[in-house]
């Protein structure tokens, strides 16, 4: 008997699950789907990356009347893209004959598109707080019926300022509904409204294995704001992610270190705030499929988001509170895969490091360097051979290949992006660390008979990379214009002022 049948979920909802490959409920599914089902409020503790959607959705989908044309679930999350990524969750776990009706209500999409679906019959609605406010002061939306409410990443939605939002919303349902409050971190704001809207709620905290220590490989480079960029830089040539995302402080920092690695021939795009919802729709597709290599975004973006094959965190900016320090290397080591998060440090920002290394009860591997360090020119690649290192230097960083071929196997073998990009896969034959950071202007693996002008890709100028052509297929293919037999070239500290050749200067 499946471990999902046990805690109640209908065989019909089981056998999809095992379609998916989910056979074993994760802890925080096994302690807080009974007491759902039981129709208790629960107040949920756990990280991104434990499964706590199905926690919640599994539960919500049994419960569901479809004989009623009413709202019966109501879920908020503080994102546009979290709401639309636990709508995909529902809608794949709901038969064919079921007849449950799901929408997802976010600011950016056609409010009149979104009112002829409402007008229609809606069982559970997946919102965001703004976009939700403007429906019920519309009184196009009527939540009188629902039965259930979930508030999603609770601490986020105190971090953006949508509590009171997310109070006024409260007011607009019954009473006597249940209540599901999932959180990562439980600050002192959030344990006051649970106080306030929960029923003697039953406490889930599910802590496992430590996200921050056991999966994911934790580095410090210590550098300058002058020298930032090109640290980053380095480091991606020396890790060779297979994706990689890579966090800002701000929208505009962003915007423009994403135009600054895309004029370098990186392949990659920015998730913020600033972007239409259909540009926004359009680059997580992208990044999803392995057709990015590198998403430059900004926390609140990427919240809650699960890309999977996602191998390596760069935290351009450091992060404000262990919290969202913890949140943003969630990003990887996700599964039990093993991942690597990479923080750069300046001198100002020792007083947030010492703050994160004290909240997650650890010191973190550290990298002082300069940019001469980092670019060690033809002395440090002059050990490499096809992508492997051997620099002999002390606190040198060592790809994290094992990751990176798991996540490449996990896509051959069919998951998300398999198939859809020959570049996310250019590794494949050619040797385990293949380095998969560029591509050349015309979107071919650059290859034996690649060339490099004016030091940018060939066929690509930066007018082109700042107005946001990135490669195609070839997008994680060398731009050496050397290979070695069966193998592909190595990388280097390319680009980077101050150490070996600059790439201008060839």
């Amino acid at each position: 008997m499946s471990g999902f049948a046990q805690l109640g979920i209908s065989a019909e909802r089981v056998a999809m699950l095992s379609a998916q490959g989910i056979k074993k409920p994760t802890p925080v599914q096994e302690m807080a789907i009974p007491f759902i089902l039981q129709g208790k409020d629960v107040i949920g503790q756990a990280q991104t990356g434990t499964g706590k959607t199905l926690a919640f959705v599994l539960p919500m989908l049994e419960e569901i009347n479809v004989r009623s044309d009413k709202v019966q679930g109501l879920i908020v999350t503080p994102t546009r893209e979290l709401a639309l990524q636990i709508t995909e969750e529902v809608k794949r776990y709901i038969g064919k004959e079921e007849g449950i009706r799901v929408l997802a209500v976010y600011g950016g999409q056609d409010v009149e598109a979104q009112l002829a679906k409402l007008k229609g019959n809606v069982h559970l609605i997946i919102a965001t707080p703004g976009r939700l406010l403007d429906h019920l002061r519309r009184e196009t939306v009527q939540l009188f019926s629902v039965r259930t409410l979930v508030l999603d990443e609770a601490d986020q939605m105190l971090h953006m300022g949508f509590l009171n939002e997310v109070e006024e919303i409260l007011r607009n349902t019954p009473s006597q509904r249940q209540t599901l409050l999932f959180s990562a971190t439980m600050p002192g704001p959030i344990r006051q409204l649970a106080s306030r809207i929960l029923r003697k709620p039953e406490e889930v905290t599910v802590r496992g294995r430590q996200v921050t220590v056991k999966e994911i490989r934790q580095l410090v480079v210590e550098t300058t704001d002058r020298n930032k960029q090109a640290a980053l830089k380095q480091m991606i040539e020396e890790t060779q992610p297979y994706l990689g995302m890579i966090f800002c402080r701000t929208k505009r920092r962003a915007s423009t270190l994403n135009e600054a690695l895309q004029a370098a021939g990186y392949s990659c795009d920015e998730l913020h705030g600033d972007l239409s919802q259909a540009k926004r729709e359009q680059v997580m597709k992208r990044f999803r499929e392995a057709k990015l290599q590198l998403l430059v975004a900004t926390d609140i973006a990427a919240r809650g988001l699960d890309v999977e094959g996602v191998t390596h965190v760069y935290n351009y900016d450091i992060p404000h509170d262990v919290e969202s320090y913890i949140h943003r290397i969630g990003r990887t080591g996700r599964a039990g895969e093993s991942g690597m998060a990479i923080t750069f440090v300046a001198p100002k920002d020792r007083p947030e490091l010492a703050k994160i290394e004290s909240g997650i009860g650890m010191g973190i591997e550290r990298r002082t360097t300069g940019v001469s360090r980092l670019g060690g020119g033809e002395e440090e690649a002059s050990g490499r051979s096809g992508g492997s290192r051997s620099s002999g230097k002390s606190g040198s960083v060592s790809p994290r290949k094992p990751a990176a071929d798991k996540s490449r196997r996990a896509f051959e073998a069919g998951r998300p992006g398999a198939g859809r990009s020959a570049g996310a896969m250019a590794a494949k034959g050619a040797g385990a660390g293949a380095p998969r950071s560029r591509a050349d202007g015309r979107g071919r693996a650059a290859g034996p008979a690649a060339g490099r002008q004016g030091g940018r890709p060939e066929g690509r100028t930066g007018q082109q990379a700042r107005a946001g052509r990135t490669p195609g297929p070839g997008a994680f293919a060398s731009p050496r214009g050397k290979s070695k037999a069966g193998r592909g070239a190595a990388p280097s500290s390319r680009g980077l002022r101050g150490g070996g050749r600059s790439r201008r200067s060839r």
